[in-house]
């Protein structure tokens, strides 16, 4: 018998991949949607599903419900009793939460505890999953793992604190099965226009067609731990396999900044960004979260996960996907890039040897003793090992098209962290 999944958020970008994740492993999914007079369901339109009165014979059912109707959460567990839940709804814009507090809290924060709470009078062995978000680490500095304080900045980032302290405690108190996914950054094509990567892309898109002649932004400073959805989703159906419940980070584990971002962007396009983008107050945030990088280790060890896309890979998906909405072809305009695994991507560091161990004192026998030929042939092997370092950055450069301070800045961090 097929394992049953209810995804609330389904029509987001996490929820359009999840869906299609669980399709291809043989679930019944479940999809929970907001009623509205206008239908916003690009993102699964190219799934079949049945109308929930009739499900026969169908693998993929969609719901009307809203995580702020506890009655309605209620009932839907009740006729679904699903083996998992997947709660990904939420109002997840940042800026936009600062603007809506009150509706943010209770969606975000108390649509969490209606559907544990559901779970636990039914009594029902349902594994939940909770999408936290690295937001709720603020200000504490990186990387951030699933020790790290948090300091969250942001009426979106206190709601999911709540809503996370609050899967830890039915976890602890109620025994239930409920997991937490920290999950950093995550983009892909299916990204909101409102997010600033897609905006970005559909910038230069826009600016290609003609449509615009610039891009306003706001701090283009904040660093950021990007990775692609399709490769996070997938993380979050481990952590429901697994013997017992907890909480993972997930990660790629490099930062990068938003200007290194709209580097990147602009350069696969063939456009320089400093002729194009302007800068705008009116997209600043009133409390800044200044950097985010996350340690994936736990993740890497215990789930065996690790991101398959690669930065350079995510950007050009985003950006084919952008032209050709705007009635552009990518294939004369976008730089192409080779597919290489985003931990390679993310760590390549050059060594001009292997492990050469400790270096030995220096002998006082003079220039010719054997220690000081020694220290002189290290000092040898240092330089060559910088000169080999930066061609290769040079030509990493080149040919996956990443702006060449990015990858520098990136060998550096993952370099002082080993």
């Amino acid at each position: 018998m097929a394992q049953i999944a209810l995804i609330t958020g389904i029509t987001g970008q996490d929820g359009s991949y999840l869906a299609e994740f669980l399709l291809a492993k043989g679930y019944e999914v479940h999809g929970v949607v907001r009623r509205s007079s206008t239908m916003n369901r690009g993102r699964i339109d190219h799934l079949q599903h049945a109308n929930p009165s009739h499900p026969e014979t169908s693998k993929f059912v969609l719901h009307y419900g809203d995580m702020t109707d506890s009655g309605g959460l209620n009932r839907l567990v009740k006729t679904v009793r699903p083996d998992e839940i997947y709660n990904l709804a939420a109002q997840s814009h940042v800026q936009i939460s600062f603007d809506q507090p009150e509706y943010t809290g209770d969606a975000d924060g108390l649509g969490t505890t209606r559907l544990l709470e559901a779970i636990r009078t039914m009594g029902l062995p349902t594994r939940f999953y909770q999408a936290s978000t690295s937001e709720m680490f603020g200000l504490a500095p990186p990387p951030q793992n699933e020790a790290t304080p948090f300091h969250p900045r942001s009426p979106y980032a206190v709601a999911k604190l709540y809503a996370h302290w609050m899967t830890v405690n039915y976890r602890e108190a109620h025994h239930l099965f409920a997991c937490s996914g920290i999950l950093f950054n995550h983009e892909s094509p299916r990204r909101g226009e409102n997010f600033v990567t897609r905006k970005v892309t559909r910038g230069i898109a826009q600016i290609l067609s003609g449509k615009s002649e610039k891009l306003r932004m706001g701090n283009l400073d904040s660093k950021r731990d990007w990775g692609h959805a399709q490769d996070y989703v997938e993380a979050m159906w481990l952590m429901l396999q697994q013997d017992e419940a907890d909480d993972y980070v997930i990660a790629t584990g490099v930062t990068r900044s938003v200007r290194e971002f709209v580097e990147a962007a602009f350069s696969q396009a063939g456009l320089d960004w400093d002729r194009y983008v302007v800068l705008d107050e009116a997209y600043l945030r009133p409390s800044e979260v200044h950097e985010l990088r996350g340690d994936p280790s736990k993740a890497e060890k215990k789930l065996g996960w690790k991101p398959k896309t690669s930065f350079a890979q995510m950007v050009h998906e985003m950006l084919e996907n952008d032209l050709k909405l705007e009635g552009v072809d990518p294939a004369k305009h976008l730089k192409s890039v080779r597919r290489v695994p985003a931990e390679l991507a993310a760590g390549l560091v050059v060594r001009a040897r292997g492990d050469r161990g400790p270096r030995p004192p220096r002998s006082s026998g003079g220039s010719s003793s054997p220690g000081c030929r020694r220290h002189r042939s290290l000092g040898g092997r240092s330089r060559r090992y910088s000169r080999a370092r930066s061609a290769a950055i040079s030509k990493f450069s080149q040919n996956f098209s990443l702006p060449v301070s990015a990858l520098s800045a990136c060998i550096s961090s993952r370099s002082s962290s080993q």
